[in-house]
């Protein structure tokens, strides 16, 4: 069973007197089971708070939650994090391992230090940051979810991006965005190469709008300026007969 400290429950201040109580709990992993552990986040209620301390890179922390609670992991953690987010916030003060936030539908993730490889890999929906470099395929098969990273990226990032924003405070590595459907991707610092169908495009008004909400969504000072915006040049997703081979 999760060994929870004694709950803090209290009113948020200026509440009115009918607003719902905000419980607070703490879980140590050195006593409890990450199962257990995920178990009772997902019997958790809107409005609570949880912390989870001695993570110790344990994998498959706060997976599938549905409530609107926050959690904040002291620590690092290990293999898929916060996957399939679905509502409230996950905190993670360390670095993150593959797979944070894989399938992500809404709500946020943060992550104060690195993240692995396949970061936010086929998320939907919500957003997640990483306040430091993030590996290979960050953002791949992405279908609607926000990822902003304060570092660099690695190689074959938002591949088969679908929808959703990418920004790159950073460097991007090799290949980015191969293959891209209509994904946006903003980088602040340089690119090694694009992937098929990658292309630089313009910044318009509306881009640097979207990208200042973006940076400031994620707690970030950039200069949406200072960013270029890459995307499709959608010829790979038409059908054209010169592709196709005659017998």
């Amino acid at each position: 069973m999760v060994t929870l400290t004694a709950p803090e429950t209290h009113a948020p201040a200026g509440a009115a007197q009918e607003s719902a109580v905000v419980d607070s709990f703490s879980v140590d992993l050195a006593d409890s089971p990450v199962r257990d552990l995920n178990q009772a986040l997902h019997n958790a209620t809107d409005g609570e708070s949880w912390t989870v301390t001695n993570s110790g890179g344990k994998h498959s922390l706060a997976v599938g939650i549905n409530a609107a609670v926050r959690v904040t992991i002291n620590g690092h953690a290990g293999y898929y994090a916060a996957g399939m987010h679905q509502k409230g916030q996950v905190t993670v003060t360390g670095n993150a391992g593959v797979g944070l936030a894989e399938n992500i539908m809404s709500g946020r993730v943060h992550v104060k230090g690195d993240a692995s490889q396949s970061a936010a890999a086929t998320g939907h929906g919500g957003l997640v940051v990483i306040d430091g470099n993030a590996g290979a395929r960050c953002g791949i098969s992405m279908k609607g979810v926000d990822i902003v990273v304060g570092g660099s990226i690695g190689h074959m990032s938002a591949f088969m991006a679908q929808a959703g924003r990418l920004v790159v405070c950073g460097d991007a590595g090799d290949a980015l965005g191969d293959s891209i459907y209509e994904a946006r991707i903003y980088v602040k610092g340089t690119v090694a190469s694009l992937g098929a169908d990658c292309i630089e495009k313009p910044m318009e008004s509306e881009h640097l709008e979207e990208l200042e909400g973006l940076l400031s969504a994620a707690g970030r000072t950039e200069n949406p300026a200072d960013f270029k915006r890459y995307g499709s040049a959608r010829n790979l997703y038409h059908f054209s007969v010169h592709n196709s081979t005659s017998y």
